[in-house]
């Protein structure tokens, strides 16, 4: 959600690393929690899917040499409240933990409205 005086992000993509055996079961996660996103496979190749909405802006792929991933912490934008209130109830139900409830944190800025839930490598995913 874009709020006034907040600049927008000029990232282009953004990419986390998993283990071989939990790659499918990863992707599928990540179609489930952002589907309030319109996210959807865009582009395949061998250990790597490219998810978005146009553009393959978020990527999953195989650890190299079976390397632990380390957690991360990363944000998508939502068009609105009510997108951000499903992303948490999809990534609940599709076997995330939540990591904060839906709602609005003024200590980030006046209407900041977001939730969180750790995906099921630990990874902390917000939609705000």
């Amino acid at each position: 959600m874009t709020t006034p005086n907040i600049p927008t992000s000029k990232l282009d993509h953004l990419g986390i690393f998993v283990p071989k055996d939990q790659f499918e079961s990863i992707i599928e996660w990540y179609k489930a929690a952002l589907a309030p996103l319109n996210y959807h496979e865009i582009m395949k190749f061998p250990g790597a899917v490219g998810l978005g909405d146009q553009v393959p802006d978020f990527w999953v792929s195989i650890a190299k040499d079976g390397a632990a991933p380390q957690q991360v912490h990363f944000a998508f934008s939502a068009p609105d409240r009510a997108a951000v209130d499903e992303f948490h109830k999809l990534a609940i139900a599709a076997g995330g933990t939540c990591n904060g409830q839906p709602g609005l944190r003024p200590e980030y800025h006046a209407d900041y409205y977001g939730a969180f839930v750790l995906d099921p490598l630990g990874n902390n995913v917000e939609l705000s």
